[in-house]
């Protein structure tokens, strides 16, 4: 036998409030999985403009570095500006594959230095060559050292681009009608692309969180839709279950077959009561389901004359309705039959529950179990774990006990 069984002998128990619960998991966020699709969007265009900006920069802007022949000095004014905005592409990258963002100011004013630098270097007769690479290949690392910030900064540093440039353009001499229109040509066809790149990853990442976030609104209310209909069938359930509970007695006494001053009548009634008590406790939004469904039957038993001594311990999982059925249908049984006092235990933990009646042994009919030193053991399976039903009784007390345990 458990020694459940010696809580008898253990003197008198008081009545106590179950343990609160703590730490209970904070309610998952609906906004979370637009916000993850959004930031796997984010990343696929850091991506793709990190890629695009070195890319470039190593394909077309390092062979076209020789071709500066000014002279030696301006050879190397060139180089070390690639140079310098290979390292600022490399520090913008790696904080933008790595989920960060890159110190956008100081970047950007390297990134202008090297610009006018460039510029400076080439001359006049090279302001429009392939030698001026900072021309098309500097304008695509404008994004990744402002990549999140607003759009106006974006255009801001490329206004300021087209400004060294033009300055440039007039300190050369190039006043001309046709290098104007070259000038145009060159400014709106450089800045268009990186604009469009920009641009496009702050609105695809915005689209995905939008179309994520009608997703899983559409699924909320799918999900609430079927909870409802499952509450709905529950309760249907629950309220023919309760009519079946009480409909033989309630028969019975109707057409007369049964006498209400019958010991086993009135035990037959009480019986019925605790059931439905506990059927209507099933509905209640509580803390501990289980404990609250099990006060209702003790609760009855305590206003139809049985001292009984209610003990809860431990914090109780989440148990679904046929789970706290199984346990506690035996203890409701056994509490009707019951006579002089009870002591009930309840013992809860992550992983298991187990309920536990004592109650003084009489002779009569036994509803929790045929008669004698072991009654039956019961493991009703469940997706959720066993529940074992185990019954005895010696002469002095019956013990009930439910024992539930995950699996």
């Amino acid at each position: 036998m458990s020694t459940d069984l010696d809580a008898r002998a253990v003197g008198p128990v008081h009545r106590l409030a179950p343990i609160p619960a703590t730490g209970a998991p904070a309610p998952t966020d609906a906004a979370g999985a637009a916000i993850a699709v959004a930031d796997a969007s984010d990343r696929a265009a850091r991506i793709a403009a990190v890629t695009i900006a070195l890319a470039w920069h190593l394909a077309i802007d390092l062979p076209a570095l020789p071709g500066v022949g000014s002279s030696p000095a301006a050879s190397a004014v060139v180089a070390a500006g690639w140079l310098v905005t290979a390292a600022v592409g490399v520090v913008a990258g790696v904080r933008l594959l790595r989920g960060g963002l890159p110190p956008a100011r100081r970047l950007a004013a390297v990134l202008l230095v090297v610009d006018a630098a460039v510029f400076a270097a080439v001359g006049g007769g090279q302001l429009f060559a392939a030698a001026n690479w900072v021309w098309g290949g500097l304008v695509w690392f404008f994004p990744l050292v402002l990549w999140r910030r607003p759009v106006r900064w974006l255009l801001a540093l490329l206004g300021a681009h087209a400004v060294i440039a033009l300055a440039a353009l007039l300190a050369s001499g190039a006043t001309a009608p046709a290098d104007l229109a070259r000038y145009a040509m060159y400014v709106y066809g450089v800045s268009s692309l990186p604009v469009a790149v920009f641009v496009g990853g702050v609105a695809l990442a915005a689209l995905a969180q939008a179309r994520a976030g009608t997703a899983t609104a559409a699924l909320a209310v799918e999900a609430e839709r079927v909870a409802a209909e499952r509450v709905q069938a529950e309760r249907r359930a629950r309220l023919a279950l309760a009519s079946g509970t009480a409909e033989e007695v309630l028969a019975a006494l109707a057409a007369g077959d049964a006498d209400p001053a019958d010991p086993e009548v009135r035990r037959r009634c009480v019986l019925a009561a605790a059931r439905l008590r506990r059927l209507i406790a099933e509905s209640d939004d509580v803390p501990d389901p289980l404990l609250h469904e099990l006060r209702a039957a003790a609760d009855l038993a305590e206003r139809n004359g049985l001292s009984i001594e209610l003990v809860a311990v431990g914090v109780p999982p989440e148990l679904p309705v046929e789970v706290r059925r199984r346990l506690a249908d035996p203890l409701t049984a056994a509490l009707a039959d019951a006579r002089d006092w009870a002591r009930l235990t309840v013992v809860t933990g992550p992983d298991e529950v187990v309920v536990s009646l004592v109650t003084p042994d009489h002779d009569g009919p036994d509803a929790s179990g045929p008669p004698g030193p072991t009654g039956p053991r019961e493991a009703d399976g469940d997706e959720n774990g066993p529940v074992e039903h185990v019954h005895e009784r010696d002469g002095e007390i019956r013990w009930t006990q439910t024992r539930w345990r995950r699996t």
